[in-house]
């Protein structure tokens, strides 16, 4: 097996031996939520349907969330509060700073490999609301993509990486490419074991074009 493929089932493991919650009335309303806005899309899903699939009362929703726009930007915080503390613990233990990207694209493709719904939530349900994005979402947003601009700055700093390259224009481009197969993924086939596939297809690309240029050969 290679190791690709043995990395992608240490992410999949990991993101099922996260701490459990299925007990707890939050999460239970944001995995229902994400079932519900997938099926009926965000506009015409009512909080009582998120409720009901949940197995709680209406007014319980807003014990934890003050609205239904804040439940949606709650799952989009939720999943890269998840991909941030799994950066925080794959990451020191990674050597080098293309290691270090090619496990970052492992981590979240592996993270939605086999929760369609949620894929096509934070993908498509998500950008349908700029105003959430802008005023909710950032904050978190935005410490995701600082963390992959570290990983490339470090890269550059040490000649591992291209230096011409912005790292935050990096950052937002692999962002965007992680992104793009998501949406393909959730709104195609959904193909088991696509994004796991596309991991190791897109960390090539990624590590080719910022892959140092070779100095000319003298005459």
């Amino acid at each position: 097996m290679s190791e690709s493929s043995l990395s992608a089932r240490r992410t999949r493991k990991s993101a099922a031996e996260r701490p459990a919650r299925g007990g707890d009335k939050r999460q239970r309303i944001l995995d229902a939520a994400v079932r519900v806005f997938a099926k009926k899309g965000f506009y015409a899903t009512r909080v009582s349907e998120v409720a009901k699939a949940a197995g709680v009362a209406d007014g319980t929703i807003y014990l934890y969330f003050k609205s239904k726009d804040e439940l949606l930007v709650s799952l989009f915080e939720d999943r890269v509060e998840r991909l941030l503390a799994f950066l925080q613990t794959e990451l020191p233990a990674t050597a080098g700073a293309s290691e270090k990207l090619r496990r970052i694209i492992e981590l979240q493709l592996g993270l939605l490999e086999g929760e369609r719904d949620l894929a096509e939530v934070v993908t498509v349900i998500l950008r349908q609301s700029t105003k959430l994005m802008k005023e909710y979402a950032a904050p978190k947003f935005t410490a995701y993509l600082d963390a992959i601009a570290s990983v490339v700055a470090d890269g550059q700093a040490s000649g591992e990486l291209r230096g011409d390259v912005s790292p935050h224009l990096a950052a937002r481009a692999i962002f965007g490419a992680l992104d793009g197969i998501t949406m393909t993924w959730a709104l195609g086939k959904a193909d088991r074991g696509g994004l796991v596939r596309a991991s190791g297809q897109l960390a090539e690309i990624v590590l080719r074009g910022l892959a140092p240029t070779p100095a000319p050969t003298p005459r």
